[in-house]
């Protein structure tokens, strides 16, 4: 695939937008996605690192994207690093407020950052990383604003019964995060849907 500059500019700003609201919610400190949840899950109870359950399960949640046809593209790989160096770099900047009040703050200014950074990325069609591409995988039926909050929901249910912590981030990501996707994708007239997948999905 040839990539585009605009498609290739609006993936990659997408995914520092996305790493940047990482960012916060983890500065917030009052619970991972569910996502994560899931990772620490199978990670402690495997005594395995995060690092190894987190491929694992990426690979497993890309292989079932994949079958029900949501391939991975350049986006997907872009959306690993890019993410990834922009969640390290800020977290060395972010400092965890000292009340419960700013904690909070910083958890409800996050879930926006994040809704932007996912409708961007993904508007870019070049692929999907493994959470969204898992949410992606289910529209239809479920319309990738609900789809979306199943997968964070399941990933965090099943994190929690391995042992992993769940918090009120937790809880936001599960019912706001998605939603907030959508509606980002709406009012940047964005289509989060991945055409290569040769479905016609909505959001």
């Amino acid at each position: 695939m040839v990539l585009h500059p605009g498609r290739t500019a609006l993936v990659v700003g997408g995914c520092v937008v996305l790493g940047a609201g990482v960012a916060m919610l983890l500065s917030a400190d009052l619970g991972s996605d569910g996502y994560s949840t899931l990772v620490n899950g199978v990670a402690q109870r495997l005594g395995v690192s995060f690092w190894s359950a987190n491929l694992a399960i990426g690979v497993l949640f890309l292989l079932l994207a994949a079958w029900r046809r949501v391939y991975p593209g350049p986006g997907t790989l872009i959306q690993v690093v890019v993410v990834g160096a922009t969640v390290s770099a800020m977290l060395d900047v972010l400092t965890t407020p000292g009340s419960l009040l700013g904690q909070l703050a910083l958890l409800v200014a996050a879930i926006p950052v994040l809704a932007v950074g996912i409708a961007a990325y993904l508007g870019s069609q070049l692929g999907a990383g493994p959470t969204e591409a898992a949410a992606l995988a289910w529209d239809p039926p479920l319309p990738f604003r609900w789809s979306y909050s199943l997968v964070q929901g399941g990933g965090a249910l099943v994190g929690w019964l391995l042992g992993a912590t769940v918090g009120a981030g937790t809880i936001a990501v599960i019912l706001l995060l998605g939603p907030a996707a959508g509606l980002a994708a709406r009012l940047l007239r964005l289509d989060v849907r991945q055409r290569h997948g040769g479905s016609d999905r909505g959001v």
